[in-house]
Parts: C-alpha cells; structure tokens; sequence
C-alpha cells in the first residue's frame, strides 16, 4: 500500500527534460499520475490520506485520518517540505516562471536574468548552480541582511518585497516595499526546507541536517522502517529518489522475509 497526499512538489514542475526515457519533456503532473497508474495495475493500493502516526505493536501500526494499517515494513519516502513565504504572486506564478530547482530548471534561463528567494546556504548554493548558466542573479533576501558571495554574476537585494509581477503567462519583475522593481526572467525558491522529518522524530530515527539518516540499505536505525528520496537529504532529483527507492523497496522485501 502506498499512502500519501496530492501535494508532490513534482505537480509543480512545469517540463521536465532531464529525466531518462521520455524524448518530449513531460510536465511533473503526468509523470506522477503515470506512476500512480503503472502501481495500481501492478496490484498496489494507492489510498489519499494524511498519515499522522506510527506505533509498533509487535508489527507496524500506520495511523491515518480515516484508519489505521498494521504492516512488517515502512518506507518513508515523504519528501521535504519547503518554507515558501507569503508574498503576493507566489502561487500565482508557479510553473510561471517561479521554480523550486537550480539544477532542473536553470537551462532554461541560459544567458537571462534570474532571482533566487531565501537568505541562507541554500540560496547561495541555488544561486552558485544558476551561475552556470544565467546572465545574472539576484539573490532576495526580503529584508534579512546580506552575505558575501564574491561571485561576478551574483547581487544581493535585501529590500522587502511587496509583490512578484507579470502577465498572465510567466512573471517579469519584482516589486518592493518602497516602490522600486526587479526585472528577472524567474524567481527560484530557496527558503531552505521545513522539516519534513516530525514523524521520523516521533519515532526516534536519527535525523542529521534535517533529513533521515539511512545506511547503504536505506534502512533507518529503527528495523523494519527504511527511507528514501528527498526527505534523506542530498540531491532532489527523481533518479535519485528512484534509485533509493529501488534500493528501499529491495531492503524492506528482504527484511519481511527474514522475519518469516
């Protein structure tokens, strides 16, 4: 059974190009509802639903809002949360020009001028990743104060923003608080990641740097309960979370076996 909810940062991807096997880019949305599909021929059970607890009573007991499920193994493969401030546009814009992934989405603003939104490491590294590629980036703060890149291409603007702008197609600017604005061709969000790991806490599963800390097995340090995918940290990329996921799903048939 998987369970889980309709709220993938995949359904914001608006093209995805880098993904192996397709020859047309394919939007985030129909690789997701493709897979929901290929899983439910298979004889998997896909429920919608929020988890909102496990315990363990000499198997696994998954507590949902509507039930509960009683299994030998777990895979967490939950993703991680992004923080997303509340500026006017935001929603409005994604998929618009508004994009959560540098290294995804950078090639398609090859010599442009582009944003990164957040104040902290992974907005420089965001930025560093657009450097490739971009004509030049502005990094928005949106009034924290500024750090040193000592990058040629990249800025900081620490003016507190009051709205992204646009047509109705893609965005164009940004305004801020005293009445001046930003050109830029896209925004990238890199607020850093709200932790995404409150159940695996709950559950006493080491987390380091915010994310699930797994062996070369993607198995936790708790038996029976394995993770894999963005919430274990490293790269957000769909062949990573397919690759660890392979790995998990492998680990956890091998660990129900053993206790057979």
């Amino acid at each position: 059974m998987v369970i889980g909810q309709d709220n993938s940062d995949l359904i914001k991807a608006e093209k995805i190009e880098n993904y192996y096997g397709f020859s047309n880019p394919i939007s985030g949305h129909d690789l997701l509802s493709s897979g929901i599909e290929q899983t439910e021929r298979l004889g998997t059970k896909v429920l919608t639903s929020e988890v909102v607890g496990i315990l363990y009573d000499e198997e696994f007991i998954v507590k949902t809002v509507e039930g509960q499920y009683r299994t030998k193994a777990v895979i967490l493969a939950t993703g991680s949360k992004r923080n997303v401030q509340k500026i006017k546009g935001i929603e409005k814009y994604e998929k618009k020009g508004i994009s959560y992934c540098a290294i995804c989405d950078g090639f398609f603003y090859k010599n442009k001028d582009v944003a990164v939104l957040g104040d902290g490491e992974y907005a420089i590294s965001e930025a560093l990743e657009l450097a490739n590629v971009a004509n030049k980036i502005t990094i928005l703060s949106n009034g924290t104060e500024s750090r040193e890149t000592r990058h040629p291409k990249i800025v900081y603007n620490n003016k507190k923003i009051r709205e992204f702008r646009g047509n109705e197609s893609y965005i164009e600017k940004v305004e801020f608080e005293d009445d001046t604005s930003l050109d830029v061709s896209g925004i990238f969000i890199a607020e850093g990641t709200a932790s995404s790991t409150d159940l695996a806490k709950k559950l006493g599963i080491n987390i380091e740097k915010n994310a699930i800390k797994v062996d070369e097995s993607m198995c936790t340090n708790i038996p029976g309960i394995f993770a894999c995918g963005d919430c274990t940290g490293g790269l957000a990329q769909i062949s990573k979370a397919v690759y660890e996921g392979t790995i998990a799903g492998l680990s956890a048939i091998a660990f129900v076996k053993q206790k057979k």
